[in-house]
């Protein structure tokens, strides 16, 4: 008998969830590179934007970035383990997401706010924001803790 690992998604998966996307300042980014076909993996910086979802700022001469304007569906991983113990333990959130290009002078100061190191670069040329839209989330919310989420769950 298989007993399924997902729980039933609750307020305060939601919450954990939520959580991790307001505190995020990093993650990690995968793409299908398009010469190959074959998944990459990038850190980026990220912020939650005004509407809740994700936001990054990447440059134009990122690999990454070519990826997203080929094939816009990728995922971002949420969460870092702590300074102590397992580092599977600890929450994380994956996001199966669509990349869109967003309007970097709309969301500058917003950015900024929250990531004010990027002041050194933000306004050069070939740096360009983009919001993840969420399509589905899977958190990890520690050992034995599996939920699925939907992007509703994760405005809620």
């Amino acid at each position: 008998m298989t007993t399924d690992p997902i729980r039933p998604t609750d307020d305060e998966a939601r919450g954990l969830a939520r959580a991790l996307i307001d505190t995020a300042r990093f993650a990690a980014l995968a793409v299908l590179d398009p010469a190959t076909s074959t998944p990459s993996v990038s850190r980026i910086a990220l912020v939650p934007g005004p509407d809740g979802w994700p936001v990054t700022l990447i440059s134009t001469l990122a690999s990454h970035t070519a990826a997203l304007v080929a094939n816009p569906a990728c995922s971002i991983l949420i969460g870092e383990p702590g300074a102590k113990g397992d580092p599977l333990t600890h929450p994380r959130l994956s996001l199966q997401a669509t990349a869109v290009a967003a309007q970097k002078s709309e969301l500058r100061d917003h950015y900024l706010a929250l990531y004010p190191k990027a002041k050194l670069y933000i306004d050069f040329a070939d740096f360009q924001m983009f919001r993840f839209v969420p399509t589905r989330a899977f958190l990890n919310g520690g050992f034995g803790k599996a939920f699925e989420l939907t992007p509703d769950d994760l405005l809620g």
